[in-house]
Parts: C-alpha cells; sequence; structure tokens
C-alpha cells in the first residue's frame, strides 16, 4: 500500500534477501495506484526464518498480462479445497470482498459475480456463513496456481503495515516536520500513452520552458527555503518518523485533541530510492543485525547532528494526501479500503486487482501455517512476479513488529469469475 513501493532491503524487492533491514525502493506506481505500502525491517528482535524460495528471473522479462496463471482444480487449494471446513473462516474474508466489489461492480466482467454477491448479503441479512460463502465462490469462480517466470509455484510473502504518528494541523516547536501535499508543478508522465509495452511505467519532473526536468530533491524539499512551501498541510514531531511513513506510504497522525487523521500516498517526486540503512552498514556505523528500523532510530538518537546529510542521501520524496474520516483502513491501489489480514499488495501484471486470493503460507517467523482468504487491494512497485504478496497486518505496534517479521515462502490461488477472458 506502498507511499511509496519499496522495502526494507529483504522486502518488496524481486528476490529473497538477507535479513538484515535497510530499505530498498523502488517507487514507481501503477497506474492504478493509490496508496502503495512497504515494510518494515525484519530485525524485529528475533531471528527470521529464511523460505527456501527459488530466484525468480529479471522482472523486465517479457510475459504477457496475467501470463502466469495456470488453470486449478478447487481441491488443489492448500486450505480451501482439500475439505469441506476451510482451514480459514471465511466469514471474516467476506467483508473485504464487498470492498473490493464497489470497486468492480462496474467492470463487465466482474459485474455478475458481483451481483451474485450482493443477492448473497440480502438473504443472509449480510452475514452469510462460511458455507455459503465457499458454495459461492465455488460455483461462481474459476481457480487458477500463481506461479513465477521460472516456472516456480512458490515465492516471497512479507508485510506491511500503517504507523500511528504524532502530530498537529499548525507548525510549532513540538511539531515542526511538515507532510506535503502534491505540488502543483509536478508532472507526471505515463509512459504506456507513447509506448504501450511500457504499461504501468511513468516518469516525473517539471516544466523550465519546454523541457521536462527532474523534479527537486529531498535535500531541495525539505530545505528552509523549501520551493514547495505552501503545500504543508500537517505536521509531525518526529523527521525520522516522517521518513518511514513515506517508506509504508500511509499512516494516521495522532492529534493532540485526541483526533485521528488518515494520511495517504498521494505522489513522489521520481527520484530513485537509496537506502539509508544500506548506507550506515557500508560506513561501519551499523551492522546488518541491527540495521533495523528501531536501529536506525537508536543510531539517530545517538547522532543528531548527523541525521540531516544521512537522509539527504535518499532523494527520493513522497507526498501525501489527508484521507476522509472514518475508514476502517487505509486506501490501496483498489481505490478502497484495506481491512487488516484481509488484504494483500500484488503485481497487477499477473493478478488482478481486487481479485480474491487464496494465500497459503506462515506465520511471520514462523513455520505456523497461515491459510487465508485475502484480497488483492493493494499494489507495490518493488512487489513484481506472479507469486509475490505484501501482507496487509494494520495499524499501529504489533502490527508493524509483524510485518517487520514477516519474511516467508507462500503459495497463492487466484479465484476469477468464469467469465473472465485472460488476455
Amino acid at each position: 500500500m506502498s507511499l511509496s513501493s519499496c522495502t526494507l532491503i529483504n522486502l518488496k524487492s524481486n528476490a529473497p534477501q538477507p535479513p538484515s533491514a535497510e530499505c530498498k525502493c523502488d517507487e514507481s506506481k501503477s497506474a492504478e495506484n493509490t496508496a502503495d505500502k512497504c515494510t518494515v525491517p525484519a530485525q524485529i528482535g528475533q531471528p527470521v526464518v529464511e523460505p527456501k524460495i527459488a530466484e525468480p528471473k529479471p522482472a523486465d522479462l517479457k510475459v504477457a498480462e496475467y501470463g502466469l496463471l495456470r488453470p486449478a482444480k478447487w481441491e488443489e487449494v492448500d486450505g480451501l479445497g482439500q475439505r469441506n471446513t476451510p482451514e480459514d473462516n471465511l466469514s471474516l474474508a467476506w467483508p473485504a470482498w464487498m470492498q473490493s466489489c464497489t470497486a468492480l461492480v462496474n467492470k463487465p466482467m466482474w459485474q455478475r459475480v458481483c451481483g451474485e454477491a450482493t443477492q448473497l448479503n440480502s438473504q443472509t441479512m449480510n452475514k452469510p456463513d462460511a458455507e455459503a460463502i465457499l458454495s459461492y465462490f465455488k460455483q461462481n469462480f474459476s481457480v487458477y496456481k500463481t506461479t513465477n517466470i521460472d516456472g516456480a509455484d512458490s515465492g516471497l510473502i512479507t508485510g506491511y503495515y500503517e504507523p500511528i504518528l504524532k502530530g498537529s494541523r499548525t507548525k510549532s516547536a513540538k511539531y515542526s516536520n511538515p507532510l506535503y501535499a502534491t505540488p502543483s508543478d509536478l508532472v507526471t508522465v505515463e509512459l504506456d500513452s507513447l509506448f504501450p509495452d511500457l504499461k504501468y511505467k511513468r516518469v516525473r519532473g517539471r516544466m523550465v520552458g519546454n523541457k521536462l526536468v527532474p523534479y527537486y530533491n529531498r535535500a531541495e524539499i525539505e530545505a528552509d527555503a523549501s520551493p514547495i512551501k505552501g503545500r504543508e498541510f500537517i505536521y509531525i514531531d518526529d523527521i525520522i518518523d516522517v521518513f518511514f511513513l513515506q517508506i509504508q506510504g500511509s499512516g494516521l497522525v495522532q492529534l493532540d485533541s485526541g483526533e485521528q487523521v488518515h494520511v495517504g500516498y498521494a505522489d513522489q517526486n521520481g527520484h530513485t530510492y537509496n537506502s539509508i540503512g544500506r548506507l550506515l552498514i557500508e560506513r561501519g556505523e551499523l551492522t546488518s543485525a541491527n540495521a533495523s528500523m528501531n536501529g536506525i532510530k537508536n543510531w539517530v538518537k545517538n547522532n543528531p547532528s548527523k541525521l540531516r546529510e544521512l537522509l539527504n542521501n535518499n532523494p527520493s520524496y513522497v507526498f501525501f494526501r489527508e484521507l476522509p474520516a472514518g475508514l476502517p483502513g487505509p486506501l490501496g491501489a483498489l481505490g478502497v479500503p484495506i481491512l487488516a489480514e484481509r488484504a494483500v499488495a500484488v503485481d497487477p501484471k499477473f493478478v488482478p486487482l481486487g481479485a480474491p486470493v487464496f494465500l497459503s503460507t506462515t506465520e511471520p517467523n514462523s513455520t505456523k501455517p497461515l491459510k487465508r482468504l485475502m484480497m488483492a487491494q493493494d499494489t507495490g512497485g518493488a512487489i513484481k512476479g506472479g507469486i509475490r504478496a505484501d501482507f496487509f497486518w494494520g495499524a499501529g505496534v504489533d502490527a508493524g513488529a509483524k510485518a517487520g517479521a514477516m519474511k516467508q515462502a507462500g503459495k497463492i490461488w487466484v479465484l476469477l469469475p468464469k467469465e473472465f477472458v485472460l488476455k
């Protein structure tokens, strides 16, 4: 939901990485994205259980849209199809599916199944039981197994979450670090309008005369005389929290009044993400074992005079927008609120946005099975491949700990309406 679509080195990358906690980001956005997410470092105090995952082929290898989906049978779905009683409580997944339908109902290949879902809701007072839900999916959907480009049927599953920050609507000595709305002079060019093969690719910049030049970098934007001054809409107490908010892409800002403000990804300045965790490791300031988000924050407390120079080494910058009050969760790339533990970020080239997916993996930093019906409602620029997902754990510290520890092997099945035509 991945602000930027990035990760802390071993998360949201194209292949499993060593469990160091630096951040490696690809902040490109899909054409439909509104709030990509990334993850926190995997080092949360416990060793990561290293999954055995085949390294995927290069992400730019030419593969047709949805070309990694293979027809499967319901009984092949690990945790859903082998027995009459699924290992997941499907009733808990139903509200997330209804959220998907609010965005899919006007798309021809999804209209019928969303209509059937609405009818089932009306028949059950909006509370269909697990048996009725399973019957609904089996009657209306076909199941497909996802694969990777190399044919492997197992891939990398990571996690992300929504942080909670302290802030104010007015600037003060305590709250001095702004979140900026998208500048009016930021120009985004969707490359597929010129080159169809570059779908989901874009460039950003600003116009100087009739020439598109790179947009202002982090150092320029955060200077005292910021070129985008006037675009501030909320202020945060800690600059390093702003930095990590940009990695996650959305968050809750707790005001002194008790009000909580949802903020979400609006856009990005187009510069490449450079990992400050990696830089600290290269400089010998941190080891890979302690270069977690908490480790970086502790380094900042001990080296406040070095913070600005460190952050400026990452020229990438994310802009935010205030989201409507009362949302049950942050907005994902599908444009609907995503629900804790029922939404995943996927590669929309290989998994249609909004589709129900059944995920078979393990709990974070564990071998305990985690088999769950999820909804593909978000994307991330570094979530690439057929079997690649980022699991949304919700908001707050506990969710952050789970997200940061999650680097598991997993399998994914995609449920598509029977009339859905694969391209």
